[in-house]
């Protein structure tokens, strides 16, 4: 067996961090992806900085008239969090950080890794798969087994991003900050993740997941402050009970007018593209309309517009349909 020897720091300070991230330093939060990743012989850093010791970014705050949340919140503590808790408008957020790992996981797990996480691609996580991923030159899944791969963005990696929270935040519209040597960016969610393209392989061989370069650190999630009767929800389909990664998922926020029609919609999806997916086919055919069973159902038809099932997969679509409905309804339930 190789034994794998890394230096480990502490950080003192977010300044001490972005010194010390590089190709060969890597962030550490709760690590339940990173040394998983690292235990599989499939990264090696020669450093690790520990995160946790930083003394901010561990909680939520208000601003701007929404959210502000740490990267290095756990996810325990984002799900039982009063203001989180208690607000109508992240319900979806609440779901989906209590169904995206095992109680005990969520007790060290941080915001910022889930979001960051790498896809759980059976020929990825082997590391005898030279996968188009990690440097190889195709997809072992494209013609293989891929009953749990993607619908929708097509290739060349057919890998589905498995993070629930970020398929919420995805819906209510949120940004991350990142902070690097040349000081502070804030993206939108949306331009924060990277489907896959051929020129964009790193130094070390990976595919990235998300724009972040290798010297800089997620700090914290913002989500912007909601309509008054903008409400939320998030349906997660699984294999497993208990808890298990997404078959499929749907993120839903809406706002409704006094008369009862959608004013203002998004709708996100996980489990089915190399990143989370904003459907906007769906959000289109609910603007304007009141939530008859109708609407519903045309709502549902226009979120699997543009689906390409593989050999093994084609039930998702029926899947997504009904995940729709399901939080839908959520609505003309009250």
């Amino acid at each position: 067996m190789t034994i794998h020897r890394f230096a480990h720091a502490d950080a003192a300070s977010l300044q001490e961090v972005v010194a010390a991230l590089d190709e060969t330093c890597l962030p550490l939060g709760g690590g339940t992806d990173l040394v998983a990743m690292m235990k599989a012989g499939l990264m090696a850093p020669e450093r690790l900085v520990n995160l946790k010791t930083l003394p901010d970014h561990h909680g939520v705050r208000p601003g701007d008239g929404g959210w502000r949340i740490g990267a290095l919140m756990t996810l325990a503590d984002l799900a039982a969090d009063p203001a989180v808790a208690e607000a109508p408008a992240l319900a979806s957020l609440v779901e989906a950080v209590l169904d995206s790992a095992s109680p005990q996981l969520r007790t060290m797990a941080t915001l910022g890794g889930n979001l960051l996480q790498r896809p759980r691609c059976w020929y990825f996580r082997n590391p005898e798969v030279p996968c188009w991923r990690k440097g190889g030159r195709r997809c072992f899944a494209f013609r293989g087994e891929n009953k749990y791969h993607t619908l929708l963005g097509g290739g060349p990696c057919y890998a589905p991003h498995p993070s629930d929270p970020a398929v919420a935040l995805l819906a209510l519209g949120a940004a991350v900050r990142l902070s690097g040597p040349a000081g502070d960016r804030t993206l939108a969610l949306d331009d924060f993740y990277v489907t896959p393209t051929r020129d964009a392989q790193r130094a070390d061989g990976y595919h990235p997941v998300t724009v972040l370069a290798p010297d800089e650190v997620l700090v914290e999630v913002l989500i912007p402050g909601s309509a008054a009767n903008a409400r939320s929800a998030y349906v997660k389909l699984m294999e497993r009970g208990v808890w298990d990664f997404a078959l499929v998922s749907v993120a839903v926020n809406l706002a409704l007018s006094d008369a009862g029609q959608v004013a203002a919609a998004r709708v996100a999806l996980g489990g089915v593209a190399a990143v989370p997916w904003r459907a906007t086919e769906a959000e289109e055919a609910l603007l304007g309309g009141s939530l008859t069973p109708e609407a519903i159902d045309r709502a549902a038809e226009a979120v699997v517009a543009g689906t390409r099932p593989l050999e093994h997969n084609a039930y998702k679509v029926d899947q997504l349909k009904a995940a729709l409905r399901q939080a839908l309804r959520r609505w003309t339930a009250d």
